[in-house]
């Protein structure tokens, strides 16, 4: 390169004629790096201000459901619902809500938080999640066959087990006996399916003492 042929003094000098042409530039890219870390460090501090915050509400509607303080944890829901609507807490407070409507007998109300979840969250555990308890929620509405078309437009994935389970209760909702255990053996036969043997286990003795009552 040409500036390896220079003298010392003639170097310094271009040294001082780059820097004062080049030196705005050189200045303006340092403030902008420093104010771009400096912004980026408020918005992660202000990210993670948010999220504590909706944890700790989170949390306390927990203990207010625990506590079965409904009012409560109604008052919480609502306020993660309304504060940070684009959080997983959010959902959860949906699926709190529809769970206070159900214990409360007013199971038609559960119907649109439920539909909500299962519609628009991000999460497909959740999704699944209030598939399942709408469907639940149908039966005890008397709709099965409603039920059974919601669980059709699923997709069980690893929640297959519970899928058969409740696609067993609307059977068994129907009065189809033999259709019911079958649903409940592929619950019990299904692998990593979360669900709860003991009661599978009930149900099914319960049905297979009822067909041997039979004349």
């Amino acid at each position: 390169m040409a500036e390896e042929y220079l003298t010392d003094d003639e170097q310094l000098e271009a040294v001082k004629r780059a820097f004062t042409e080049y030196a705005p530039w050189i200045l303006g890219g340092v403030v902008l790096g420093v104010g771009g870390w400096y912004g980026f460090q408020r918005y992660q501090s202000h990210q993670n201000e948010v999220a504590y915050r909706a944890a700790d509400q989170f949390s306390q509607m927990t203990v207010a459901l625990e506590m079965n303080d409904s009012k409560k944890s109604l008052q919480i829901a609502d306020g993660l619902i309304k504060d940070f609507p684009n959080s997983p807490y959010a959902d959860q407070a949906q699926l709190t809500i529809a769970r206070v409507d159900v214990e409360s007998g007013k199971s038609a109300d559960a119907v649109a938080p439920l539909t909500h979840v299962m519609n628009n969250s991000k999460d497909t555990e959740l999704q699944q999640i209030a598939r399942l308890r709408l469907a639940r929620v149908l039966i005890d509405q008397g709709k099965p066959d409603d039920a059974i078309k919601l669980l059709a437009a699923g997709t069980p994935g690893s929640f297959a087990g519970r899928y058969h389970e409740v696609h067993g209760d609307a059977l068994y909702s129907k009065k189809d006996i033999p259709g019911a255990i079958t649903e409940y053996n592929a619950a019990l036969g299904a692998s990593g399916g979360g669900v709860e043997t003991a009661m599978l286990q009930l149900k099914l003795a319960d049905l297979a003492s009822n067909e041997k009552a039979k004349p």
